[in-house]
């Protein structure tokens, strides 16, 4: 099948008729073509145990139709330790390329070990080429000593930042040193909340006209939850908050998906928001997740949930999670996202 447009929520296959794998996923252009690359999540279903299968990268030139280049990162399937074992939590995956020592550079963020599953870290890997093959850097990167958890990565006149969650409390902007393999002691502290779910995770940076913008998600698992936009002078300056993003969408719930990276058309001053419609199977009659997770998190509220098991409203079957593309519209100087059933570029 060859596609003509987007059209978000649908299903969404790759030239040889099988569904895109490329789950909290980016883009980069690299020599003409837009390079999509994110978690392999074919094989993750509850039954199964698995996370992740490495990390799958698709080229296009158009947007529409999308050619698997391959696994850039494979599973290791004999560590059990291993950051990239398919038992890992691994997420977001990031690349960025580095002018002065012409490596690609992927982040990755891991979520717990098998000896302390609440601990977060990340993990660095570079290639020459963005089809890899990636070799490991650094395989337990905790930056500034701080557990992270979502993250973005953005580069501007050569020089590279991590935005990040400190998990459960603040997001972080984080210099990187100049190789773009760690970070560097300079960092400031944004929109810090009490408890999940109003801390904010799933950054994601670009920049427009001079000024920078961020999207952010709440902090819900995989349930989607209302977005956050906010704006800023200077990445380290202080970010203005907008509000929710979304317009029209009367659910609260980002168009039941979480925006995991924002891109440039090429040629043009459009941008499009990235995002996953994690979950397919939720209820019609869906209870408030917000109001969920915040008597899980806040000690001061009382848990009218308690016993109950959030988890039991889907089978979390990730491996036929579906991508929410939008378009980027400006109103008043906010970017908004309003839902389109096709677009074109």
């Amino acid at each position: 099948m060859k596609y003509t447009s987007i059209r978000p929520g649908e299903e969404w296959r790759d030239t040889n008729g099988e569904l895109i794998q490329a789950h909290g996923g980016a883009m980069i252009y690299v020599d003409g073509k837009y390079y999509w690359y994110g978690e392999n999540k074919e094989k993750s279903i509850r039954e199964k145990d698995i996370w992740h299968w490495g990390v799958r990268l698709y080229s296009s030139e158009d947007l529409y139709n999308w050619t698997d280049e391959g696994l850039i990162i494979e599973p290791d399937l004999e560590d059990l330790d291993s950051p990239v074992h398919p038992k890992s939590k691994m997420d977001r995956p990031h690349i960025i390329y580095n002018e002065k020592t012409k490596k690609f550079v992927m982040w990755i963020k891991i979520m717990g070990t098998r000896l302390d599953p609440y601990m977060q870290y990340m993990v660095v890997a570079t290639a020459d080429s963005i089809k890899g093959p990636f070799t490991f850097v650094n395989k337990m990167l905790h930056p500034c000593g701080m557990s992270c958890g979502d993250f973005d990565l953005f580069v501007e006149d050569g020089k590279g930042y991590l935005i990040c969650e400190r998990v459960h409390s603040e997001m972080l902007i984080i210099d990187l040193t100049d190789d773009f393999m760690d970070v560097t002691a300079n960092y400031t502290v944004h929109f810090p909340r009490k408890c999940p779910p109003f801390v904010r995770e799933a950054p994601a940076v670009f920049k427009k006209d001079g000024l920078y913008y961020m999207f952010t998600s709440g902090t819900t698992g995989k349930f989607p939850n209302p977005s956050e936009v906010a704006v800023c002078d200077s990445l380290h300056g202080e970010w203005k908050e907008l509000g929710n993003p979304h317009i029209g969408n009367h659910k609260n719930t980002s168009f039941d998906s979480q925006i995991s990276c924002v891109f440039k058309v090429q040629g043009t001053d459009k941008f499009i928001a990235m995002a996953d419609r994690w979950l397919m199977d939720l209820p019609e009659d869906m209870p408030d997740i917000l109001d969920i997770f915040e008597c899980m998190f806040d000690p001061d509220k009382e848990n009218k949930y308690e016993g109950f098991d959030v988890n039991s409203l889907t089978v979390k079957n990730t491996s036929i999670a579906r991508y929410v593309w939008l378009p980027v519209e400006f109103e008043d100087g906010k970017p908004v996202l309003k839902w389109v059933d096709e677009f074109t570029v």
